[in-house]
């Protein structure tokens, strides 16, 4: 019988970048994660932040090099979408990349006023404001352009949201705006057009009759964002087409235009199987963005991403101990972790979400099929398929077992309710970050404890 290791090897391809088996051990990123179980326990989530980093200057890599290499006349800015992760120890190290970022609600902006008083950005930096606002959101993104963040630039995600605008900024120089467009989704999707964005035949009408003849505003940045992502699909290319189309008839009637912001959607590697060919895809849409400019002579535009799960996926894992093996029939054999799916990684059961997943020891031991039971007692609680295979298989041992989930570092912490309670009042597991030191070895810090009873019993008003 094979062991896990050779089955791997031979399913997917093992060792793969980033990962190593060492002594019958796994290591990620050279960190020993055996060792880290022994000094922190598990539930273990851990963040490596170098990677966020190393993620940040290649996607910088692919779009300066797309940008030579089609002698594009525009510039690119990588914003960050901070939804996808508010953390400070986050949100600093993408900041030491040169980057910019992008906002979704209210306490974004107090969040960068925090980080502007600690030194980790200026108020020079673009913060391009998305979503649907509520009134203090808005109050706030005019306060801060009072207090001098000349590049704060406010997405109109529909026409009245500008008239908030018109009455209360008073700059000494025209405010910069951004229009949102209402992209059309998928075929397959259950709505036809985005609940997102300012319909796309309006806009340009909407710009002439409240906008245009205001010398208060400027409209310089056109945003779009296409739900299924940068994909290499008929659907995206054709999506993108009609957006930049539409950027170069709005140029031509407004000349302050300058940018197009494409938004997110760049995909972080959830299996060992996965296969994107990022080079092909950036060049292949400053290409697009070129010759549709020029056909309809028309400067090309700078260009704006806003990486959210790009950014930050890839950086993060969770380790559990198995905690118990159940044979419940014939075929089917569980383990038992000492954690939850629901509460770790709710994207697992909200959406199906596949991670890749892998034993943290015994490697050389036989392998078999298994189904990975969370600690709730939910019936949806469960992990019993991998994206690369019909199913999850792990070492056949009775020894002490532990596995990892890895690039889990996009939204689980935040839609999980970090802090808070959760189903069957699990307590939030301990939160390690590692950075790594000039002469290359690790530094580790306890970000957060692992939740205990007398702080949920706070939170549900059963004490004081």
């Amino acid at each position: 019988m094979q062991s896990y290791s050779e089955f791997l090897d031979l399913s997917v391809g093992f060792p793969q970048e980033g990962y190593s088996v060492i002594d019958d051990e796994l290591y990620f990123q050279d960190l020993n994660l055996m060792e880290m179980i022994e000094t922190y326990g598990t539930p273990l989530r851990f963040t490596y932040l170098p990677m966020i980093s190393k993620k940040i200057q290649q996607a910088k890599l692919l779009f300066q090099t797309a940008i030579i290499k089609n002698n594009y006349r525009g510039d690119y800015k990588y914003c960050y979408c901070t939804k996808s992760s508010h953390f400070k120890h986050i949100v600093e190290e993408a900041l030491k990349n040169g980057i910019h970022l992008e906002t979704s609600s209210a306490f974004d902006m107090p969040m960068i006023e925090a980080l502007e008083k600690k030194g980790a950005l200026t108020k020079d930096i673009t913060v391009i404001c998305n979503g649907f606002k509520t009134y203090q959101y808005k109050q706030y993104i005019i306060d801060m352009l009072h207090d001098g963040y000349k590049n704060i630039i406010p997405i109109l995600d529909n026409k009245e949201e500008f008239n908030l605008y018109d009455d209360e900024v008073e700059m000494d120089t025209p405010c910069n705006l951004g229009i949102r467009i209402a992209a059309e989704e998928q075929p397959d999707s259950q709505f036809y057009t985005s609940r997102l964005g300012v319909r796309m035949e309006d806009v340009i009408d909407f710009y002439n009759n409240k906008i245009a003849a205001n010398p208060n505003f400027r409209v310089k940045l056109l945003h779009f964002f296409i739900n299924s992502g940068i994909t290499d699909s008929p659907y995206y290319w054709n999506e993108l087409e009609k957006y930049v189309t539409l950027y170069c008839k709005f140029k031509k009637i407004n000349p302050e235009l300058d940018t197009l912001d494409i938004g997110g959607g760049m995909p972080f590697k959830d299996s060992l199987v996965f296969d994107f060919d990022y080079e092909y895809m950036v060049n292949e849409i400053v290409k697009r963005i070129k010759e549709i400019c020029a056909e309809h002579d028309v400067v090309e535009p700078d260009i704006i991403t806003e990486f959210g799960k790009y950014t930050v996926a890839e950086a993060s894992g969770i380790l559990y101990k198995v905690l118990g093996r159940k044979q419940q029939n014939d075929r089917e054999k569980w383990l038992m972790l000492d954690g939850s799916f629901i509460t770790n990684l709710p994207d697992v059961w909200a959406l199906n979400q596949k991670y890749i997943l892998l034993p943290i020891n015994n490697w050389d031991a036989e392998y078999e099929r298994v189904n990975l039971g969370g600690i709730t007692c939910d019936g949806q609680d469960y992990y019993n398929q991998e994206a690369h295979m019909n199913s999850v298989f792990m070492p056949k041992t009775r020894k002490v077992q532990y596995l990892g989930f890895f690039n889990t570092g996009a939204y689980q912490e935040v839609l999980s309710g970090y802090g808070g309670i959760h189903h069957c009042l699990l307590p939030s597991p301990k939160h390690v970050i590692i950075r790594r030191n000039r002469d290359e070895t690790f530094n580790f810090e306890v970000f957060g404890e692992e939740q205990n009873s007398k702080q949920v019993l706070k939170i549900l008003g059963y004490t004081s």
